[in-house]
């Protein structure tokens, strides 16, 4: 069987979330067999080695992830404090936590015909990081080792969640978990929105054989209509 990786990207609070774990019900309610990369993440900040899940037919995962690198992104490098990192070292560890990534769980699962579910990705690196206060070429970015794996393996089908960044805000001061993320600013925000819906970075995907889908999350639109939404998407690309 094809594999078909299935990535979600967009403003925090846009859906992303809502979308994977739909997708996830989704399958495990079609009979398949899900291993959830991020909670085991969560639990032994540790990756398995692919072969301890190779009979899986689903694997749902995150960038950054719950492992390594992707740890000491999400408690130190992107959190807000008093410790300022460039946006090189940070473009740098989210390069890496993705190449690590790839090259234990990703590629092995495209290789075996897996269905991958993943929040974000490589497509976070190319509209947050040049933009930045410390500016970083678009170029520079892609040219880092682990965002160029990425795009030899760029997702089947990419969606990008869309949310006006007024309401991200909202919904991020809403949540009972909060990330004090150093990218959590309106001005900010409205910044990454743009480039989220820009022609180039539709381009770009679509250069590498990926399908780009965009889902509108604004109000009035329910959650189950983003539930409803996300499963058509999905559908309507396996079927293709």
């Amino acid at each position: 069987m094809k594999a078909k990786f299935i990535m979600v990207d967009g403003l925090d609070g846009s859906g992303k979330g809502t979308v994977i774990n739909t997708l996830k019900k989704h399958l495990e309610e079609k009979g398949k067999k899900v291993f959830d990369l991020r909670e085991h993440c969560k639990q032994h900040t540790a990756f398995p080695e692919f072969k301890e899940i190779k009979d899986y037919d689903v694997i749902v995962s995150t960038e950054p992830t719950y492992s390594y690198i992707g740890k000491a992104i999400r408690e130190e490098i992107v959190k807000e404090s008093e410790r300022k990192y460039s946006g090189l070292s940070t473009a740098y560890a989210f390069a890496l936590d993705r190449e690590i990534l790839y090259r234990k769980i990703i590629i092995p699962a495209i290789e075996n015909g897996k269905i991958i579910l993943q929040e974000r990705g490589v497509v976070s690196s190319f509209v947050y990081q040049p933009v930045q206060l410390e500016r970083i070429s678009l170029r520079d970015i892609m040219d880092l080792p682990g965002n160029r794996l990425a795009m030899k393996y760029a997702p089947s089908l990419l969606i990008i969640t869309k949310v006006d960044p007024q309401v991200v805000i909202h919904r991020l001061r809403e949540r009972q978990k909060q990330d004090h993320a150093i990218f959590e600013k309106l001005v900010f925000q409205r910044q990454i929105a743009e480039r989220y819906e820009s022609d180039w970075l539709k381009n770009l995907f679509e250069s590498k054989g990926s399908k780009v889908e965009f889902l509108d999350t604004n109000y009035p639109k329910t959650v189950e209509d983003t539930q409803k939404a996300a499963i058509n998407m999905f559908e309507g690309f396996c079927k293709e």
